[in-house]
């Protein structure tokens, strides 16, 4: 058998094994002088990205909080839009009430046609302009029966009844409303002041306390008169 044949040699130029060495020099070299730039530079990263990320936080806190604002301003509008106006109506309707209120029973019984379609026509209008105050979100206040509320009763005077307790509303002198969660005018009642309270029972062991000038100077809570309107 012959010998095989030399495989050919292969070198590598002078010019790219010179570029090859100075290259793995420059990073031996960078390795070795730059591991502590190389970790504060990791660091100063690593606080950028954390400054960035709470920015990020923050805007997105920030457009959140001004998409539920304006939803809520959108939607106040809408249901608040004709406030100024059902006010303005308010009085009208109850013009129509208090004409209606006046008019004898008896006078309708014994009235002409003509008087009586006259008073159909006031009843209608008035139930129709009631029927467009609450289709458009305006609601009569409860008032009479129910535990006095400040915020929606405004009390033009007490009515001293010991069989009913203090503080309930026992008289509705005007009508209130209300449109969504604002009053539009404060019902205007007669407030129960109930009959003398039955003083606690105090211990055989305890002495009887004399109240002194600080305890008469406090009110009762359930004292009313500080919302009586003293014009009425």
């Amino acid at each position: 058998m012959g010998d095989k044949p030399d495989e050919p040699e292969f070198t590598i130029p002078d010019d790219i094994a010179f570029d090859q060495e100075l290259q793995s020099d420059g990073e031996a070299g960078d390795m070795g002088i730059t591991n502590i730039e190389m970790a504060e530079l990791l660091v100063a990263a690593q606080e950028e990205n954390a400054q960035l990320k709470d920015r990020l936080l923050r805007t997105v806190a920030d457009m959140e909080n001004l998409r539920k604002r304006t939803q809520r301003e959108v939607r106040d509008a809408r249901a608040y839009a004709i406030a100024d106006f059902a006010r303005d109506m308010l009085n009208a309707t109850d013009n129509l009430s208090r004409a209606l209120s006046v008019i004898p029973e008896d006078f309708r019984t014994n009235a002409d046609e003509q008087t009586k379609s006259l008073i159909e026509g006031i009843e209608m209008t008035d139930r129709e302009m009631q029927r467009l105050m609450q289709k458009n979100g305006v609601k009569p206040i409860l008032a009479e029966g129910e535990k006095f509320n400040p915020h929606k009763h405004q009390a033009m005077f007490e009515v001293p009844n010991p069989d009913i307790p203090a503080g309930i509303v026992v008289q509705v002198v005007q009508m209130g409303f209300e449109i969504g969660e604002r009053v539009l005018r404060p019902a205007m009642v007669g407030v129960s002041k109930g009959g003398p309270k039955i003083a606690p029972q105090t211990s055989e062991n305890q002495p009887d306390i004399q109240p002194g000038p600080e305890h008469s100077a406090h009110r009762d809570e359930d004292d009313f008169s500080g919302h009586v309107d003293k014009e009425a």
